[in-house]
């Protein structure tokens, strides 16, 4: 068994500086007609990038005990929904090559999982391209949106095969997708309180309806925030692939499909291990994401999910293949690049 490196799975950069955010703005409000061609953006500084990551993602691995983050562009960020394919192809290129500078800066601590350049009625012809583009670049994994329209639920379920070339396309690059929604278009879903986790659960519903894991035995999906509320219905879910004629969920879903630790109190990471195999849960914390505060019932920020899995006193085994060791298997790239630091 390899050093156990605890290794976050989901991680976002949040901190954006005020120039990235204000250059959105105006990319937004060019493709919605109410605004000139945004002048053109450099991206942030190396000097200013480095002082953010320090401070903030830095800091928190650090001071929580991980030693990797997969970091990705932020979730609610990614705006699928906004129109035009051009306007995305720009955005996920600049998220994107943002997240590949931090990498850089960073190579021991980060590694990149790409946002994909995805509409409401695009094609996956440029978000396989950007995919390519950003593997090549040393990205080991992507987030895919199964809902761009942010709430409408417009795109055709995960199973269908209008999303096979993509899969392919994950197949032949041997990297994983997060599956992760981004922020919500409709004022009765909220975004990370309802919108997310809504997501995650309709999505296991998809992938329990249909056949994915027969025509692409070896995609991997990681459904995040724990799984939503997949673990807590456990037995709907297997009453439901028996009345659907499926094979027990074991066999039908859980050779492909891993959950992360992204749930914030101790009760509820308590019934994630209780009914889902630790050989299917990835460490993930969210940083910097959704909650930040403190619990004032433990005195601890509610995201600093390590500490609620260090309390399992899980075995040796188990211990490794939670905080580090699923992560390499789910993420080969990942593990390669780990293996060629000598880690």
């Amino acid at each position: 068994m390899t050093q156990t490196l605890t290794i976050d799975c989901h991680g976002h950069f949040t901190t954006e500086p005020a120039d990235f955010h204000a250059h959105r703005a105006a990319q937004i409000a060019h493709a919605q007609g109410r605004g000139d061609v945004p002048d053109p953006y450099a991206g942030i500084p190396d000097e200013e990038l480095c002082e953010i990551i320090t401070a903030n993602q830095l800091r928190l691995q650090r001071e929580r005990g991980s030693d990797v983050t997969i970091l990705s562009p932020r979730a609610s960020g990614m705006g699928h929904h906004v129109p035009g394919q051009h306007t995305a192809n720009e955005w996920a290129r600049l998220s994107n090559d943002t997240i590949a500078r931090i990498c850089e800066l960073f190579p021991q601590n980060f590694a990149g999982v790409c946002q994909l350049p995805q509409t409401i009625e695009g094609e996956l012809g440029p978000m396989i391209e950007e995919l390519e583009r950003c593997v090549e670049a040393g990205f080991v994994g992507c987030n895919l949106n199964p809902d761009p329209s942010g709430g409408q639920w417009s795109a055709p379920p995960l199973p269908d095969p209008w999303w096979d070339p993509l899969w392919d396309a994950l197949e032949r690059l041997d990297v994983p997708a997060m599956i992760h929604v981004s922020a919500s278009c409709s004022p009765a879903l909220h975004t990370t309180g309802a919108h997310y986790l809504a997501a995650d659960t309709a999505v296991f519903m998809q992938l329990l309806a249909g056949d994915l894991f027969e025509r692409h035995p070896d995609l991997r999906l990681i459904i995040p925030h724990g799984g939503g509320a997949v673990p807590y219905h456990w037995g709907r879910y297997r009453g439901l692939a028996m009345m659907l004629d499926k094979p027990p969920l074991a066999e039908h879903l859980m050779r492909n499909v891993f959950f992360d630790t992204c749930v914030y109190h101790q009760e509820g990471v308590n019934a994630l291990f209780s009914v889902i195999d630790p050989s299917n849960i990835l460490f993930g914390s969210e940083l910097l994401g959704a909650v930040k505060a403190d619990d004032p019932e433990t005195g601890h920020p509610f995201d600093d999910t390590k500490r609620y899995i260090e309390a399992l006193q899980l075995d040796q085994k188990d211990r490794h293949a939670v905080l580090g060791g699923n992560a390499r298997r789910v993420y080969p790239r990942l593990d390669a690049r780990l293996a060629a630091q000598g880690r």
